[in-house]
């Protein structure tokens, strides 16, 4: 069991089953189980290590992700709604 953590700050836990898992069948996964965005999610390993859509076809165990000792932070990638409007906030403007 991989320990994940949403940004909400929930923390769950998922399985997943096969020997030489990749990472796609670890967002699938997580996917099923808590009927989140598949395509959208960003995870982030414990060291700081981000693992991008380019990395869906390694294996869990070359990306550092072990069963029963790794924890994951997912995070989600904006809805892309068309808009063309940024928004950019800067520390000064909180006060």
């Amino acid at each position: 069991m991989v320990a994940v953590e949403v940004m909400t700050g929930s923390l769950f836990h998922v399985n997943v089953e096969e020997d030489n898992a990749k990472v796609a069948d670890l967002k699938r996964a997580i996917a099923a189980q808590q009927k989140l965005p598949f395509d959208r999610m960003i995870l982030l390993l414990g060291d700081g290590c981000c693992i991008s859509d380019d990395d869906d076809d390694l294996t869990l165990d070359e990306c550092g992700i072990h069963d029963n000792g790794s924890r994951i932070y997912l995070f989600f990638t904006p809805i892309d709604d068309g808009s063309s409007d940024d928004f950019i906030f800067t520390w000064s403007e909180a006060f």
